[in-house]
């Protein structure tokens, strides 16, 4: 049992209490006081001593108090006296049993702490019945707000996160449609490929001419049309009629063999014929092939020989796979630059083009070969030539727009060129994202979420301005009410000789409502009112039976 009561210090009302060592306690011991002397305090002490528990006393230290409390009793079990010193006891009295409120609090009901609930009461009793209801109609727009939050919540997810790219969705909601829209990402994907791939377009060459030779039928035609203008009718008839009796390949024969056979002073033949050795003297025939047979015919044999030549050379084999390389190197390019800029699309067979140009040649060619086989015959193209170099033409006709084309290309690479060399990845990429959002705002399947989401923030910025209107008109009459409730609680509680005051008395605003706030002046020390349980081992006003 508690013998004497040695030492009380620095413990709610207890300073530094010694007096009570002379007073032994005995089975029966009755401690009686007005308020606020200290009897709850002393029950703390010995529920502290029975479970050993620094709470109820540390929570007690007495306001402004420079040194934590102190407190002998000297009890059963001892000597040594029961000593709490440095928030811990030297032992304990496991068989003493504490019944207060404290014991009621715990295992009956609760009473002692000072809830939200209960400021919320006292904010309504502060402003009087007629603020009250501007009150309650702060307290239902904001609850009409929280409202309207969970709804947008709810229409926010249900925009899909991907199709807003960087965008929050107060800002996705309100992109502007653009009807050039497709048009503009395509530009901004060009544009951030440029950027990441400088080098390689720097060194890129533009597109090169394709070409394709052309065909002079004139000249053709009029090597073919040639003749011996200054060989006679006569001679011509002879040497041609004699020549039909031949067959194929006469005349070849002829014209090579005439100068084989030895001519006189005087222009005549002489000797013998080198296929029968006959006397070639006074031939009736020779004279005519002398002058068939002449430098004349020579060179025109040579003029058809180089247009064979030159047909050949201009358009062989080596200048159809030339054009064939070219072509697949301009379709590459195309498909290089095309990333990057307006490059028409274009398709070339060249098969066809193959085909056609070859068949156009060996026309060509073998209408020269009959001329060259009869230099003297005058001969015309046929319509079946004219037909194939006018297929092959048109190929050429194509290219030429083709070309034209590529040109304008050019001009286009040259602007990409100079967009790549000054282009910064960064700033494309944050464009080409917003591009793409604009368009996903713009889908209708969007336009839809997107307007009833924004249906809903206006319904609340509706709401929010009421709330502004309803506290401002609140807050003005409270700034009137809550000093002079303040002062009229402390006039009272100087009547009553109250040891305490009430101080900053306000109020608060909070998502369950209006709140009533302040601070309890004891020792000239403030302490907060605040709306749950004190911590562990915080000051607890239950010392204070005033408060309550």
């Amino acid at each position: 049992m508690i013998n004497r009561i040695q030492l009380l210090r620095n413990i709610g009302q207890f300073d530094s209490v010694d007096t009570a060592a002379n007073i032994p306690l005995t089975r029966l011991s009755l401690i009686y006081s007005e308020n606020g002397r200290g009897k709850t305090t002393l029950t703390s002490v010995l529920r502290s001593l029975a479970t050993g528990d620094p709470i109820p006393i540390v929570e007690r230290r007495r306001l402004t108090a420079q040194h934590p409390p102190h407190v002998v009793l000297e009890c059963s079990g001892g000597p040594p006296p029961a000593v709490f010193e440095n928030d811990a006891w030297n032992r304990t009295l496991t068989d003493l049993v504490v019944f207060d409120d404290v014991f009621i609090d715990q295992n009956v009901h609760s009473g002692l702490a000072v809830q939200a609930h209960h400021r919320q009461n006292l904010h309504e009793l502060i402003l009087g019945s007629q603020a009250v209801v501007l009150s309650k109609k702060l307290q239902e727009h904001v609850e009409r707000i929280e409202n309207h939050n969970r709804a947008l919540r709810a229409k926010e997810r249900a925009i899909p996160t991907a199709d807003r790219g960087p965008f929050s969705v107060d800002d996705f909601c309100v992109l502007p449609e653009r009807p050039d829209i497709d048009q503009a990402i395509q530009d901004a994907e060009r544009a951030l490929a440029m950027a990441q791939e400088q080098d390689v377009i720097r060194i890129m060459l533009p597109f090169e001419s394709l070409s394709l030779p052309e065909f002079n039928l004139v000249a053709i035609e009029h090597i073919l049309q040639q003749d011996l203008e200054a060989l006679d009718a006569a001679t011509l008839a002879r040497v041609q009629t004699h020549l039909a009796t031949l067959g194929h390949g006469g005349e070849a024969w002829v014209a090579d063999g005439i100068h084989r056979i030895p001519q006189g002073d005087g222009g005549e033949s002489t000797g013998t014929c080198p296929f029968c050795a006959q006397d070639l003297k006074g031939s009736p025939v020779i004279q005519h092939y002398r002058g068939y047979f002449s430098e004349a015919y020579t060179a025109l044999k040579h003029t058809v020989s180089d247009a064979i030549g030159a047909v050949k050379r201009v358009h062989d084999g080596d200048v159809l796979a030339g054009f064939e390389r070219a072509v697949r190197v301009t379709i590459e390019r195309r498909q290089f630059w095309s990333r990057f800029c307006e490059v028409a699309e274009f398709t070339l067979d060249t098969a066809a083009i193959v085909r056609d140009w070859s068949a156009a040649r060996e026309s060509i060619v073998a209408q020269l070969a009959a001329k060259q086989a009869a230099p003297l015959e005058p001969m015309a193209l046929s319509n079946e030539t004219r037909t194939l170099v006018s297929a092959y033409e048109a190929h050429c006709e194509t290219i030429a727009v083709i070309n034209q084309q590529l040109q304008e290309a050019n001009q286009a690479i040259g602007v990409a060129k100079e967009r790549a060399a000054e282009a910064v990845s960064t700033v494309l990429v944050a464009d080409l994202a917003r591009l793409k959002a604009i368009k996903a705002r713009h889908l209708p399947e969007t336009v839809a979420l997107c307007n009833d989401y924004l249906q809903e923030l206006r319904a609340k910025a509706g709401t929010e301005q009421l709330r502004d209107q309803a506290r401002a008109e609140l807050e003005q009459h409270r700034a009137t009410v809550f000093p002079g409730y303040q002062t009229a609680i402390n006039l009272y509680l100087s009547r009553f000789n109250a040891d305490f005051r009430i101080d900053s008395v306000t109020y608060a605003n909070t998502r369950g409502g209006s709140i009533c706030t302040y601070n309890v002046l004891i020792n000239n020390t403030p302490v907060p009112i605040s709306g749950a349980a004190p911590p562990a081992g915080g000051t607890d006003l239950s010392q204070y039976p005033q408060l309550r």
